[in-house]
């Protein structure tokens, strides 16, 4: 019986690494998960200088396009569109039609980021880089 007993004390002093093992585990699956993550950018020129001067909308042709804060988001030349898909299949025709045309978009400040970065995403799919984005001074 002494034996048995000299037994069960030496067993416990063993180190338990199971909850080491598991922590490990969490930190591989999250490392996995987050290391293949892809980063979407769209190029946007800002001005570089604090005071920089705002240019004025020229007389020259453009197309406005409208970012409002509810649904519908898109309006095109004061026409709003409700599908996005209907949308861009008129824009491109209108851009279509005059591509010397600049590109106005005049957001609502107060508009969702994400029908905006539609709009974007669009205009470089048909690389359409004569744009000017409206900002409230």
């Amino acid at each position: 019986m002494i034996s048995a007993g000299l037994d069960d004390s030496s067993q416990g002093f063993g180190l338990d690494l199971t909850p080491l093992i598991d922590i490990i585990f969490i930190v591989l699956v999250f490392l996995l998960l987050t290391a293949n993550t892809q980063l979407l950018t769209l190029p946007v020129d800002v001005p570089t200088e604090a005071k920089s001067e705002l240019s004025a909308l020229t007389q020259e042709k453009h197309i406005a396009i409208n970012v409002l804060q509810s649904e519908p988001h898109w309006a095109l030349e004061g026409k709003s569109y409700a599908d996005f898909a209907e949308f861009e299949v008129a824009f491109i025709n209108q851009f279509k039609a005059n591509p010397k045309a600049k590109v106005v978009i005049a957001a609502d400040k107060t508009a969702p980021v994400q029908p905006l970065m539609t709009l974007l995403a669009a205009m470089q799919r048909q690389k359409i880089t004569n744009t000017q984005i409206l900002m409230e001074p």
